[in-house]
């Protein structure tokens, strides 16, 4: 069983064939423009973040800024299109963090093209929920077969688009 991420979290709450395939190492975002434009506004809408905050690195997780002084993790992403799948990501960041004594910690999304920000909280529910994300995407990774397509919206800004509907 390989280590869960929170990209894997993320793509649990996006599409079970997308975690499959990138748990699988078939991984297609160097090949995408929605991708590549997403990692420019984070480079570069908070220019001196590096600075200030630190990156930490454990247990599976890499957290790009964390604010130590006042626990918080900050978290850019290029849209809210996939707001749901990002809570669940912060959450299992602050979640990861409170395993390791790093209690009360917050999370906060970005959306610095939208000029938005979310706060994120670990509740008493999302405790219970994550253990059992970490179980399902487990039985999904351990799985012989990738999930079937979604046939959804987001499918079409997808970096594993191609992959999926070549032989449409």
């Amino acid at each position: 069983m390989q280590t869960i991420t929170a990209t894997l979290v993320n793509y649990y709450h996006l599409c079970h064939r997308k975690l499959w395939l990138h748990a699988h190492s078939i991984q297609m975002e160097h090949t995408s423009e929605a991708v590549a434009e997403g990692k420019l506004i984070g480079d570069s809408s908070y220019t001196h973040r590096s600075d200030k905050y630190t990156e930490l690195v454990f247990d599976g997780v890499k957290i790009d800024f964390y604010d130590a002084k006042n626990r918080v993790v900050h978290e850019v992403k290029k849209s809210n299109r996939a707001e749901e799948a990002h809570r669940a990501q912060v959450k299992y960041y602050l979640w990861i963090l409170e395993r390791n004594g790093i209690k009360g910690a917050k999370g906060v999304l970005e959306y610095p093209k939208l000029r938005h920000t979310e706060g994120v909280e670990l509740t008493d529910a999302d405790r219970k929920l994550i253990p059992q994300w970490l179980d399902a995407i487990a039985r999904i990774v351990d799985s012989e077969s990738c999930p079937p397509v979604i046939n959804k919206a987001n499918c079409k800004k997808c970096s594993f688009y191609d992959f999926c509907y070549a032989a449409e």
